[in-house]
């Protein structure tokens, strides 16, 4: 079973909790870490913004992957959210296996 991370951000910690607590819920990944005041310095229809947000860190199987994209497009504020998947390759066997036992 491929497991991953999920790197995300949401405008507020508000958000980041609704979200992952959503996700959690619905069972698309097995933990969410949610860590607020993070400064974002990023370039955004042609302007440079500077601004505070949240990050997410979620914990999945590859697999469901488009899924929890989806759902984070359908309930997030952003026209295009931040949604990164990172390959877990290696890790505790028991904790990779509560990601699968934890995930639909």
């Amino acid at each position: 079973m491929d497991h991953c991370l999920l790197y995300m951000t949401a405008g507020s910690a508000e958000e980041a909790r609704r979200i992952g607590a959503a996700l959690v819920d619905e069972r698309l990944v097995a933990c969410v870490n949610v860590i607020d005041g993070m400064t974002s310095i990023y370039r955004w229809e042609g302007t440079v913004h500077n601004g505070s947000e949240t990050v997410l860190i979620a914990k999945t199987r590859r697999a469901l992957v488009d899924d929890v994209v989806a759902r984070v497009r359908a309930l997030h504020s952003y026209s295009c959210p931040c949604v990164i998947a990172l390959p877990i390759i290696d890790g505790n066997p028991a904790f990779l296996d509560w990601i699968g036992q934890e995930t639909k």
